[in-house]
């Protein structure tokens, strides 16, 4: 490594402690370190930073000589780091102080450990596919940042009434999904939301995508894995003006009748992983899986007698 980007979202005690860790690391390696701009000014405000460092605010002032991106927070402040790196293939490794924490995967007790093994060439990049989306007519918001690493996410607005998706696929007619909404995942969205609507975990390298309805009325429809080379044409019908299409954790209020078109983005996100970390590990600490609170004691027939 010899040139790295640090992004944040918050200011904490406990970011404060993993920013100059961090920066300790960083600096043993003789690495040139930029900070975005609004997390470095948060950083100094709370008297963080013992020395100056150069800043970036906007995804034009990156480029390919950037190494790596650490960013110091959850999983939420990962999907707001891709609209800087956007297709520079610039890695992106997170150092969670959040919740979940299946893209943000570093604990904060490794950070030393993860770091090493990042100078010592000990990882392994995996490329994450993101969704694009266009409308008819053109939505202006949607305009420059028009992908999303999670999911694209359909849903009604200021109303408790249902809407219906009707969907195709590949021009062809698939279901009028009657529901609060509709999510279009991306493997690394099969963790999020997709996964709280009773959508299935596939693996970050699948070549799939994942249709999952949000309390569909008719209740035999149920989440659908699909190629991710499948186009996808989504037309809202509501009794509102007006429904809410979310980019991860952009939201955008769209007219309608505006037809929408989902498809695979044309480039990818490179996530580094330290080889002392791994999917399924996260998956098993995060969601508890194997886990059985019955048996972490023996059981005593004595004590069940009495």
């Amino acid at each position: 490594m010899k040139k790295i980007a640090i992004y944040g979202q918050s200011y904490s005690l406990t970011a404060e402690k993993e920013v100059q860790l961090l920066l300790k690391v960083l600096e043993e390696q003789q690495v040139v370190i930029f900070f975005e701009k609004q997390f470095y000014t948060l950083l100094n405000q709370h008297n963080v930073l013992a020395k100056k460092y150069s800043t970036f605010e906007h995804f034009n002032d990156l480029n390919s000589s950037f190494n790596l991106m650490f960013t110091i927070g959850g999983d939420g402040t990962i999907l707001r780091a891709i609209t800087y790196i956007r297709d520079l293939n610039i890695p992106i490794l997170g150092i969670n102080i959040g919740r979940m924490g299946f893209l943000a995967s570093i604990k904060k007790d490794t950070i030393q450990e993860s770091i090493a093994c990042v100078v010592n060439g000990d990882y392994t990049i995996q490329e994450r596919s993101l969704l694009s989306i266009r409308t008819e007519p053109e939505i202006q918001a949607l305009k420059e940042l028009n992908f999303a690493l999670n999911e694209i996410t359909i849903a009604r607005k200021n109303t408790t009434s249902m809407i219906g998706v009707q969907t195709h696929l590949n021009k062809e007619y698939l279901n009028n999904y009657w529901a609060d909404g509709l999510i279009i995942a991306t493997p690394t969205g099969s963790t999020g939301y997709s996964l709280s609507c009773n959508g299935p975990v596939i693996l970050p390298a699948s070549k799939s995508l994942i249709i999952t309805p949000i309390a569909p009325h008719n209740l035999n429809a149920r989440p659908m894995v699909i190629p991710d080379d499948t186009s996808i044409e989504l037309a809202v019908d509501a009794r509102e003006k007006e429904f809410l299409i979310s980019l991860d954790s952009r939201i955008v209020t769209v007219p309608r009748g505006t037809k929408i078109f989902i498809k695979k983005a044309a480039f990818t996100v490179k996530s580094m992983l330290p080889n002392n970390q791994s999917f399924l590990q996260t998956l098993r600490s995060k969601l508890l899986w194997g886990e059985d609170i019955r048996n972490e004691t023996p059981f005593s027939t004595n004590s069940h007698n009495k």
